[in-house]
């Protein structure tokens, strides 16, 4: 026998190659593969009269390459040895086999071996295959072969398939991902969709039987699919994935080196405390949740996806994360997974279903404790001493970190619940004012902001500038007395509250105030119909369900105030200890001033205090202030891909209409305000569009004021999208360049299709 036919019934025969290897797998499960004949490495090139012994007919054929070392998991030779197309008759398959074998031995396979470093001996078969005359050709990847994301890719052209690699030719492309598309061709698709369809669902199905990832090739002559090559995609798992989707709203912009060495250890420990109550015991560490790029802060998606996968989850909830567009969303089948992990997630439900009980108590705890740092004489401490405060107040602050995780998690929960139950009523309940937050809230700093306002306005606003040129002695004593309650009060708060380098409210006190001076009492402006009197035509379980779900929200909404406001105030107890770090360093003169060393980590500052660096920090603060200036206009895109991102620079003309993501339904034409801090306060007026980084609680006073909001960053849970629906007005985040559009210029905000549209400027 000179050469073997491939068909479902035969075993695998010896010295065949990859490539017909996978064919002949193809077959024996039942996929639709051209007639395919091998002739194995072991064998000489034929001559054409043993060709026509086994050779069924003229053709015409395909003559391909199938070597032991290709298509394999290590690497794949893909494009490397010869193909030939079309060949008809016993003479011209001789020929073709011929010129396969050859090159093995040619120039482009020996640099290809020798940057893959790959000595293996080349043992080359070949494989002749039927010519199916195609319509379309293409290939179809299980996964994204560049970013790794569990979605099917195809490329097709129309005729023969090589054009593929034809350069100047561009394959139309299709994207499935969950049973629906996420992209594919708008005019003229080569592909009926249904084609398409058959060819994502038997793509997916070997991706399964075969065990990996896979990469096939096929061929469709009008009628049917027919499959003419598999191979398993390999380098996936050295695609790294991040996102700022979730990361941009709790650090978000640029984060100097000494917050991000903190707020990671601290965070993420408390992230990887609950994960651990879900999934166990682990072996994650703080810095792989996330990372900095061009100093911005990025969750690692791989990360996050491992933690899925241990819960029998789909990993494509990654890309739910991702907020990947998608026809469909993925389905959670449970898995053996799942069901060895059902005893600890029961019991982490059950132990947060009585969670209210406890959260007052522990909130006060955390609060009382962080008042013991705040007595501390700093100045009094040794530099050991200094060290031991900062790892001491770190260990708390993840405590705080974990309930202010898990406590607006828990509200989330409730409210989406109370939405749902009001929903299922037949009530539209964007229309009602669910009454969650408690009007007299200690934690909301509005109507104390209203009160100092409203002083301020009765002892004429000239006291402000007297206080800009004097500082706080210019202020009358009433006046004076009232500003320090409140900067007592809500003096931790600041532009973000997870930054502890920007300075908070009660170092700023000038800004403060003529943030006071020029808040509006609101009261009454955002009508909506309550929801008791929305609610009270439900049937009696209906009704209870809802009051019950109504209770348990309200609880979690007031709960979650209390803990964002205390660990707000602790965290910010990092800045007073660091910045003493800071000023021991400037008086021995490794740095110009105290506040340099937010540009150090906070193992530099442990080396510099504790002797251990000789050189000095000088240096490192100079190069890294020049690198975020150097960086601070650079577009960041939502997802890297991979660890060697290269930061891009914008155009200096942004577009006339961006693109972003509603959050609060309504149209509002005003004048946009470009506001960055509280500072720029002052210059929005009533029904004005503010157009801000990201939003804080710091922030809530201007929303007061505002026609609409458009942010840089958020989602349907950030601050922003909250506040603006509870105050009825529009709202679209997630828009880049939304703080680089002309301040003044008058533009269109639509929170029901998320676009921003700048009429002039």
């Amino acid at each position: 026998m000179k050469a073997y036919v491939l068909t479902g019934s035969s075993e695998a025969p010896t010295a065949i190659g990859g490539k017909a290897g996978r064919v002949h797998w193809l077959i024996r499960h039942g996929y639709r593969v051209p007639e395919t004949w091998v002739v194995p490495a072991t064998q000489a090139p034929p001559e054409p009269p043993e060709v026509e012994q086994w050779l069924p007919d003229r053709g015409p054929w395909a003559v391909r390459s199938s070597a032991a070392v290709e298509d394999g998991f290590g690497s794949s030779y893909a494009g490397q040895f010869a193909t030939e197309l079309n060949v008809f008759g016993p003479g011209d398959v001789a020929e073709a086999i011929r010129r396969v074998r050859l090159s093995a031995a040619g120039s482009t396979v020996t640099a290809y071996r020798r940057r893959t470093g790959d000595a293996t001996p080349i043992a080359m078969s070949v494989m002749v295959q039927r010519m199916v005359t195609p319509r379309v050709s293409g290939v179809a990847f299980s996964r994204n072969p560049m970013t790794g994301l569990n979605e099917i890719v195809i490329e097709a052209v129309a005729g023969l398939g090589d054009a593929l690699v034809d350069e100047g030719v561009t394959p139309q492309r299709w994207i499935g991902r969950w049973g629906g598309w996420s992209l594919q061709p708008e005019d003229g698709p080569v592909l009926p969709d249904g084609v398409a369809r058959s060819i994502v669902e038997e793509t997916a199905q070997v991706a399964e039987q075969f065990g990996s990832p896979v990469d096939l090739e096929w061929v469709w002559d009008g009628t049917a699919v027919w499959w003419v090559q598999l191979r398993p995609i390999t380098g996936l798992e050295d695609v790294a994935v991040y996102s700022n989707r979730i990361s941009r709203e709790v650090m978000p912009g640029m984060i100097k080196p000494l917050v991000w060495s903190i707020n990671v250890p601290v965070v993420n420990r408390a992230w990887i405390d609950l994960f651990g109550e879900v999934i166990g015991p682990n072996d994650l560490r703080p810095e792989q949740l996330a990372k900095a790029f061009a100093y911005r802060s990025y969750f690692n998606m791989a990360a996050i996806g491992e933690i899925f996968a241990r819960l029998g989850m789909p990993r494509d909830a990654l890309e739910m994360l991702l907020g990947l567009p998608s026809e469909a969303k993925p389905a959670f089948r449970p898995t053996l997974s799942t069901v060895r992990h059902l005893p600890r997630l029961l019991a982490t439900a059950t132990r947060k279903a009585r969670y209210g009980k406890r959260v007052d108590g522990e909130v006060d705890e955390l609060w009382n404790q962080f008042k013991v740092f705040e007595r501390d004489d700093l100045s009094t401490l040794s530099d050991t001493g200094l060290l031991a405060r900062i790892d001491d107040l770190a260990d708390l602050a993840t405590r705080a970190a974990y309930q202010n995780i898990v406590i607006p998690l828990l509200a989330n929960l409730y409210v989406t619940l109370l939405r749902g139950a009001i929903t299922k009523g037949g009530i539209d309940v964007d229309g009602l004012d669910l009454e969650l937050s408690d009007p007299a809230n200690p934690f909301n700093p509005n109507p104390a902001l209203d009160r100092l306002g409203a002083t301020l306005v009765e002892v004429g606003p000239e006291v402000v500038k007297n206080f800009d040129r004097t500082g706080r002695p210019g202020l009358p004593d009433e006046v004076r007395r009232e500003f320090e309650d409140f900067l007592d009060r809500f003096g931790h708060l600041s532009d973000s509250g997870n930054d502890f380098s920007i300075p908070p409210w009660s170092e700023r006190p000038e800004a403060v105030l003529r943030l006071a001076l020029d808040h509006t009492e609101t009261t009454g402006a955002h009508q909506a119909r309550p929801w008791r009197e929305a609610t009270g035509k439900l049937n009696s379980v209906s009704r209870r369900i809802v009051r019950s779900l109504h209770g348990r929200a309200s609880q979690f909404v007031d709960h979650r105030e209390a803990i964002s406001f205390v660990y707000t105030y602790g965290y910010g107890l990092f800045r007073p200890l660091l910045i003493e770090a800071g000023r021991r360093l400037a008086a021995r003169g490794l740095m110009e001033k105290a506040e340099d060393v937010m540009y150090l980590h906070l193992h530099e500052v442990q080396a510099v205090l504790l002797g251990d660096d000789t050189a000095g920090p000088a240096g490192l603060v100079s190069s890294r202030r020049a690198e975020m200036a150097e960086l601070e206009d650079v577009d960041m895109p939502e997802i890297i891909f991979g660890d060697d991102f290269v930061p891009a620079r914008l155009g200096p003309n942004p577009a006339e209409r961006l693109e972003g993501v509603a959050t609060s339904r309504g149209r509002h034409r005003g004048t946009l305000r470009i506001v960055k801090g509280i500072d720029d306060s002052a210059k929005v007026q009533p029904g004005d569009v503010i157009a801000i980084p990201f939003s804080d609680v710091g922030w809530t006073p201007l929303f007061a004021r505002a026609g609409a909001v458009i942010a840089e960053a958020g989602g349907m849970l950030s601050h922003s999208s909250i506040v603006a629906r509870e105050y009825r007005i529009p709202c679209v985040v997630s828009v880049t360049g939304a703080t680089r559009l002309p301040d003044g210029a008058t533009v269109v905000v639509d929170g029901y299709t998320g676009t921003v549209i700048v009429e002039d400027g």
